[in-house]
């Protein structure tokens, strides 16, 4: 379904931008309900800050959450202003996960399975979407918290964060969880997390593969806003193809993932921004990017 979205999501343009270039998304884009958006938005020079916004229930992905989240990253997600996300949290938590009281018996199997479901669609919209999508973590990061984190194309945390998946020691294993830290950390480094409901340091989790890079508190912003302007200073069809590209050869044999990324190799250079990167390299300037 997160792909269909990306396919059959209307542009509306970015209107908003122009009296105020770190206005939020349009009001239309908000969650429905009562109650303040448990995100919020901003964009600025390609890049896209979504900031989860409910500090006082630990950034719990509730239902409304996950939806505004998942509005979040797909509003114009086909544009070329967009270069790059930014998901970030407000206050000492990143995500405690799923929200608790949300998974009573008070609502029923088909609400459950909705929460689930739309969590999935908002991990799996991650990898398809177009462009890269960065976590930047200060603090603990649980369960589908962590989750989230793994989910991302790139990782940025302050050396006070940690990631855990304690599910199990309330009776509900981490089970979705699981599959975005089973297929970015060694297993049995996932299994031990899964099994045992322990944390992991942010250096711990730097080792393992599950963060790209860790730095003082002071530097997170700093440091991610770097990554994220550097990839927004970059050629987003060709970043597009190249993301896409990587994820489509990773579950093949080496031979079908070399005759994949070949064709796609193909692709890029007929891509008009494929010509003029070399044609700007061979004439020593800069390359002037279609988007």
């Amino acid at each position: 379904m997160a792909a269909i979205g990306l396919r059959t999501f209307r542009k509306t343009g970015f209107w908003w931008l122009r009296g105020n270039p770190w206005a939020p998304l349009s009001a239309g884009f908000c969650s429905r309900g009562p109650g303040p958006r448990p995100t919020s938005a901003r964009q600025r020079d390609g890049i896209r800050n979504i900031v989860l916004s409910d500090p006082k229930r630990r950034n719990a992905l509730s239902l409304a959450m996950l939806k505004s989240l998942q509005r979040d990253i797909l509003h114009e997600a086909e544009s070329g202003d967009l270069k790059v996300i930014v998901i970030s949290a407000e206050g000492p938590v990143f995500s405690s996960g799923h929200d608790l009281k949300e998974l009573t018996d008070e609502q029923s199997p088909e609400y459950h399975a909705e929460v689930f479901q739309t969590c999935s669609e908002v991990m799996m919209l991650i990898q398809n979407h177009p462009v890269p999508v960065i976590a930047m973590v200060n603090g603990l990061a649980t369960a589908a918290g962590c989750q989230l984190v793994a989910s991302c194309d790139i990782a940025v945390a302050s050396d006070k964060s940690s990631f855990a998946t304690p599910g199990v020691n309330i009776g509900l294993f981490c089970s979705t969880p699981a599959v975005a830290l089973g297929r970015t950390v060694p297993r049995k480094v996932a299994l031990q997390m899964l099994f045992t409901g322990e944390p992991i340091s942010a250096e711990e989790a730097l080792l393992h593969g599950l963060l790209s890079k860790v730095v003082p508190e002071g530097r997170l912003e700093e440091e991610t806003m770097r990554i994220a302007r550097k990839i927004a200073s970059l050629s987003r069809p060709v970043v597009s193809l190249g993301k896409a590209t990587f994820y489509k050869q990773l579950p093949q044999d080496l031979r079908t993932a070399y005759h994949l990324t070949s064709q796609t190799m193909v692709d890029n250079v007929a891509l008009r921004d494929g010509q003029e990167g070399i044609k700007a390299f061979i004439q020593k300037r800069k390359p002037v990017w279609s988007q």
